[in-house]
This record gives structure tokens, C-alpha cells and sequence, in this order.
């Protein structure tokens, strides 16, 4: 068996099955948020703004890091933490099971929309805890050099998962506009059986921090944070082109959900099928992205991840202007889409690895958790005006100003990138000679 080959101790045996076992179970879940926003817009008849709202929500917890990373220090049994986060962010989506199922009660009762908010943030206030955790599991567990390649597969095998979720969701939406009442329930087990697993993954036993008020270690995370930027220098411009980048995929993201339902009026299948299409290519991909991201730095791999990011928009956006298609099996083919579709394929390949494990590069192994959570803090920050902005900027000037304006911010972020790696290389030099 192909995992033989890569010679793996027993710790490393067991977490991969387990994150394997959670990435599987994941995916499915992932693949029916997939469709979220545009579930929103289509079934819920939810307006744009409040739809970038839910997608905000998704991005804003991570602002709350530095409180929850001072919790998680002083959590003695993290196993049991865990299990108890699993319960309370995921169970709340069995009300869903309360929702009309009538055009008619969903906008007579415009309520409704604000529910499902609420419970899509109760959702999302668990990924600020569990994603730090998952990291520090691995690190824990993974030789640096097995670290990319045993992550890779993981997520490869979810998005098998998530594709093949997210297809048959589709075509399940299409059928019945409002089948997320009764799916959303299943997800919502699903999601307490999966961080389960991952609280089996055998950690060290660290010994808790001495006790001090919580004010005082807010402000102490968020000094050694400070710290970390100033004194990382390459990991401070890592994290600069990040916020560039950031701001035009937030903008976009939403903007784009608008695009397929208002200019394209694609139903639940074709964005499936788009959706799938790209992540079948990075599936592809992953195997030889992971091992590349152990072999050059991130800042390089970067450029990669954020050209695919310009490309794929940029396809979207002269489709605007050159909508030539045609239709094969209830799926709406955009011939410039399948050039979207192949840049997107390469985004999502290099930015799952990239925005979850590259900055666990410019660091110990020791505090692969804390610079994640400055990674992702960093994001909560970015999100509370980005999808916002990109909302705004569609309607006060459409389509294609909102993208220019997205691709001029990711090319500044290519450009810090690639003179940060440039300027560290001189730097190294001088002292050598």
C-alpha cells in the first residue's frame, strides 16, 4: 500500500487515520454549506447584503482567536473541551428542521433569514477553536517531513468527499428548492460524530500556564502577537500579502454568488457542476502541491495561489460580455468558465494548503498553533468590511469594476510576495560575505 512507503512511526499512523476519518466526514458537511450563499439568494429569497453577512460570519470568528487561544491554554483535558465545542456549535442546526418549506411562509416571514444567520455564526464560533486544535495535533504528531504530504492526502480525501456531497446536493435542491430543512439535521450529527474522532488524536499533556485575570492574558496574547509581526519580518510580509489577497477573494466571493444567480440565473446543478469541476482538479493537484510546499517557501508558493486567483476571475469576468454556451444534461456550460474552472481548480489546490499550514513554516513546531491563530485572527479582521465591500461596490458600479478592483489588490499581494522573498535572500547574503 502506497502510505507504506512513506515509513510512518505509530503516532503518526493513528493521527493520520483519524484526520482522514474527520476530513471524510467533513467533507460532506463542507459539501453542503458549499451551496450555502447561493441557497440564501435562491431558496430563502435572502438579500444580498444579509448574504454576505452569512458568508462574513464564516471569516469574522477567527477575529475572536485571541480570547479562545487563551482558553484553550488552560484547558487541562482538551479531548473533553472538544467534544463539547462539537455539541454546541453543530446541534443548533436541527432547528433548521423547523423552517417553512413555501416560497410563500419564507417571505411572509422574514425572520426566518436572521435565524438561519444566527445559526450559521453558533456554527461557525467552533472553527476558531477546532482549526488551531487540528494543527497543533498534527505538529504534534507529523515529522516536518511528512507534515505537507500526510495533510495533502487528508484533504484530498475530503474533497472526493465534498464534491460528490455537493453534486448530489444539487440535484437534490433542484428537485426540491427547500431540502436543506431536513439535510441540515443530518449535518448537524455529522458534525458532532467528526470532531469526536478528532479529539481522539493523542496530543501532549502540557502543563497549564499559571493563573492570571483574563484581561491580563488578552493583552499578553495580543502583545506576543505584536511581537511575532514585528520581529518575524518574513512572516509579517507573508501575512501583508494575505490581507491583499484576502480583501479580493471576500469581495469576490460573494460578488460571485450574485453573478451566477443574477447574470448567469444558473440553477443548484450548474454550480454544482462548477464547483465539483475545480475541485476534482485540485484533487488532482494536491498529492504534488503538498510535497511542493514542503520544498519551497511559502512566499514562492504563494505567487502560484494568488496568479491562479487573478486568472480565474478574470475568465468570470469576460463572461459578462462573451456568454456563449450550451446546455447538457440540465447544466449550463460557459465556455469561458472552463477556464475558470482550470484556474480555480489550481486556487483551490494551492490556497487549502497555503491559507491552513503555510504559516506553520515561518515558525517552531512548538508555536505551529500560535502563528495559525495570528494567521487566522488576521482574517477574522479582513472580513468585517471585505464581503461588505464587494456587495457594495457591484451595485453602485457592477460586475466588472469590482473585479478589476479585486485583481489590482492581488497583484500588490504578489508583488510584497515576491519582494520579500527577494529582499530576505540579499539580506542573507550580506551577512554571509
Amino acid at each position: 500500500m502506497w502510505i507504506r512507503r512513506l515509513n510512518l512511526n505509530e503516532d503518526e499512523k493513528r493521527a493520520f487515520t483519524l484526520h482522514a476519518l474527520y476530513s471524510t466526514i467533513e467533507g460532506v458537511i463542507l459539501g453542503v454549506i458549499a451551496l450555502n450563499e447561493f441557497v440564501f439568494l435562491k431558496s430563502l429569497g435572502g438579500s444580498n447584503y444579509l448574504m454576505s453577512i452569512l458568508f462574513t460570519f464564516s471569516m469574522f470568528v477567527y477575529t475572536f482567536l485571541i480570547p479562545f487561544n487563551e482558553f484553550l491554554k488552560r484547558v487541562t483535558n482538551r479531548r473533553r473541551f472538544l467534544r463539547k465545542i462539537g455539541i454546541y456549535t453543530r446541534l443548533p442546526l436541527l432547528l433548521l428542521l423547523l423552517f417553512p418549506r413555501s416560497e410563500a411562509a419564507m417571505t411572509g416571514s422574514g425572520y426566518f433569514h436572521y435565524i438561519f444567520l444566527a445559526i450559521f455564526l453558533i456554527y461557525y464560533l467552533g472553527n476558531p477553536i477546532i482549526h488551531p486544535t487540528i494543527n497543533f495535533f498534527l505538529k504534534s504528531n507529523y515529522r516536518h517531513q511528512n507534515f505537507g504530504k500526510l495533510y495533502s492526502y487528508s484533504i484530498s480525501l475530503n474533497k472526493v468527499i465534498l464534491l460528490v456531497t455537493t453534486f448530489l446536493y444539487g440535484l437534490l435542491l433542484d428537485f426540491d428548492n427547500y431540502a436543506y430543512v431536513y439535510v441540515f439535521p443530518m449535518v448537524a450529527v455529522l458534525g458532532v460524530i467528526s470532531v469526536f474522532l478528532l479529539s481522539m488524536i493523542k496530543y501532549p499533556k502540557e502543563i497549564p500556564e499559571p493563573a492570571k485575570k483574563f484581561g491580563r492574558s488578552v493583552r499578553d496574547s495580543i502583545k506576543n502577537m505584536w511581537v511575532i509581526l514585528k520581529e518575524n519580518k518574513p512572516y509579517r510580509h507573508f501575512e501583508i500579502a494575505f490581507m491583499l489577497y484576502g480583501f479580493a477573494f471576500m469581495t469576490t466571493y460573494t460578488v460571485i454568488n450574485i453573478f451566477f444567480y443574477e447574470q448567469l440565473n444558473l440553477n443548484y446543478t450548474s454550480v454544482a457542476f462548477y464547483r465539483n469541476s475545480y475541485n476534482i482538479l485540485a484533487i488532482v493537484l494536491l498529492p504534488f502541491m503538498g510535497p511542493l510546499l514542503g520544498k519551497i517557501d511559502p512566499r514562492k508558493f504563494g505567487v502560484i495561489t494568488f496568479s491562479s486567483l487573478i486568472l480565474y476571475i478574470f475568465f468570470l469576468m469576460l463572461t459578462e460580455y462573451f456568454p456563449w454556451h450550451f446546455e447538457m444534461y440540465n447544466i449550463q456550460v460557459y465556455y469561458l468558465l472552463i477556464f475558470y474552472i482550470v484556474f480555480h481548480g489550481v486556487f483551490a489546490a494551492t490556497m487549502v494548503l497555503l491559507w491552513n499550514i503555510g504559516s506553520a513554516y515561518f515558525g517552531p513546531a512548538q508555536q505551529a498553533g500560535t502563528y495559525q491563530s495570528i494567521h487566522l485572527s488576521l482574517t477574522g479582521l479582513r472580513s468585517i468590511f471585505s464581503p461588505l465591500a464587494g456587495v457594495f461596490l457591484y451595485e453602485l458600479y457592477g460586475f466588472t469594476v469590482t473585479f478589476i478592483v479585486a485583481m489590482s489588490s492581488i497583484l500588490i499581494g504578489i508583488g510584497v510576495l515576491i519582494w520579500s522573498y527577494h529582499h530576505e535572500k540579499r539580506v542573507e547574503e550580506e551577512v554571509i560575505v
